[in-house]
């Protein structure tokens, strides 16, 4: 029997990386146009660090993360799904309205090429003024926006 509902939790990271005193913050095209963050589903036994670390190497070709303790910032938000993955969905008896919840964590690196996985169509790095009004999704902003000042306020 097929559901209509899913519920599904994503790890993922604002990533940056420091070009002398400007902070630039890493940000993904995604193939619906919108841009915003690494993020990926939680496989089975894998631990939220685990998640973060494969998503950014499967999206970004990135491996020399390092997560900034302290910081944590959470989105919620309703999708729905269409075409091949709505069709995908159904036929193994998932929902096709989502219900996602995304844990982001805080990462730096000082890889500045990236590699796109086929899930995205473009980056850039950005510095948080410019970064904050290409990200398309309000609540990403709240995220960008708590990460910066989380940045700002930690001497790193």
């Amino acid at each position: 029997m097929n559901k209509i509902l899913s519920f599904e939790k994503s790890i993922g990271a604002v990533v940056f990386r420091r070009e002398g005193e400007k902070v630039k913050y890493l940000l993904l095209r995604y193939q619906g146009g919108h841009w915003g963050f690494i993020k990926g589903h939680v496989e089975k036994n894998e631990t939220k660090e685990e998640t973060l670390h494969r998503e950014a190497e499967e999206e970004t070709g990135i491996v020399d993360l390092e997560i900034k303790p302290g910081f944590l910032g959470r989105e919620k938000y309703f999708y729905v799904a269409k075409n091949e993955e709505k069709a995908k969905r159904l036929q193994v008896g998932r929902g096709f309205l989502i219900f996602k919840k995304v844990l982001y964590y805080l990462a730096k690196t000082e890889q500045i090429k990236i590699s796109l996985s086929h899930e995205h169509r473009d980056y850039v790095w950005m510095e948080y003024n410019q970064a904050y009004n290409r990200v398309s999704n309000l609540n990403s902003k709240k995220v960008l926006e708590k990460a910066n000042r989380f940045l700002l306020e930690v001497s790193n």
